[in-house]
């Protein structure tokens, strides 16, 4: 009896100190994320000038004229629209692709089903750097070259994996019940996909978009290879090529890296009610 208190009261030692190294990590993890967000932040408001005299210094006094000279620049718009028309495409392929997909996967028995949802696992494990060259001469057959959809194409075979990944397990979830009362009203298999589960796997699908979007967005090899022209860049070429001519402005180059990432930062704080919930159902339901 007496051994059955120590080791509970050792028990309940413990719990709070793993608790505290729990918490500890966490923040430690957010330390390193978003510290370099808010210095970059920070670093666009100050000149080249302070942040050589005090690199982690606050700015004094504020400079708006870096960020204002970028968003007036005709080079930053164009390039942030065509990763907004990339980014869009790639969205647009994977969410109805990868949905009807996994819904096929989870709904219908066929012989090599599991095999061909393998496939998809498999699809994981392969880099966009070993396809890089046969992409580059399939597209350049294609006349994909210098093209917006020679890069959200790809990207979205790329991201498909994920995407039927994260969905299968929602659309297998749904209750076998709930089918068969939708086929006695007359509802097929496709108008139950659309008038049902897609709607149920709203939470879902804004993960899947987000994760989509997001990859699109930082994308830099496959855009590096596509796009010869400049007037196509997107943002990523855009900022390396930035940093290569305004290699002397510190200041600049870090408003310009700012001004990149709002975009992405902005859909996922209005996505970001759904994608906890995706993610948290998924959890529960995969």
């Amino acid at each position: 009896m007496a051994a059955t208190v120590v080791r509970s009261s050792r028990r309940s030692m413990r719990q709070p100190l793993t608790r505290s190294a729990l918490y500890a990590i966490a923040i430690g993890v957010v330390l390193v994320i978003i510290v370099p967000v808010i210095y970059a932040v920070l670093g666009g408001f100050r000149t080249t000038g302070q942040i050589s005299a005090d690199p982690v210094g606050l700015p004094h006094p504020w400079v708006f004229d870096n960020y204002i000279e970028i968003i007036k620049s005709a080079t930053f718009r164009e390039q942030l629209l065509n990763s907004l028309v990339v980014a869009a495409i790639t969205m647009a392929v994977v969410v109805p692709c990868g949905s009807l997909a996994a819904f096929a996967l989870a709904r219908f028995s066929f012989a090599g089903r599991e095999a061909v949802y393998a496939l998809f696992t498999l699809g994981l494990l392969f880099p966009l750097t070993v396809a890089i060259l046969p992409l580059f001469i399939t597209l350049r057959s294609l006349d994909l070259l210098n093209n917006p959809f020679g890069v959200a194409l790809p990207q979205a075979a790329f991201a498909m994996p994920t995407t039927i990944i994260v969905l299968r397990p929602f659309f297998h979830s749904i209750p076998t019940e709930l089918e068969e009362a939708a086929i006695m009203d007359g509802c097929g298999p496709f108008r139950f996909f659309y008038k049902i589960a897609l709607p149920m796997s709203r939470p879902i699908l804004a993960t899947v978009s987000v994760l989509a979007i997001v990859v699109s967005w930082n994308a830099f090899l496959l855009p590096l290879v596509v796009l010869n022209d400049p007037h196509q860049w997107t943002l990523p070429l855009g900022v390396t090529n930035f940093s290569t001519q305004y290699s002397s402005d510190t200041a600049r180059i870090l408003a310009f890296t700012s001004l990149s990432m709002v975009p992405a930062l902005v859909f996922y704080v209005f996505a970001e009610r759904q994608i906890v919930s995706g993610l948290a159902s998924g959890a529960l339901k995969g």
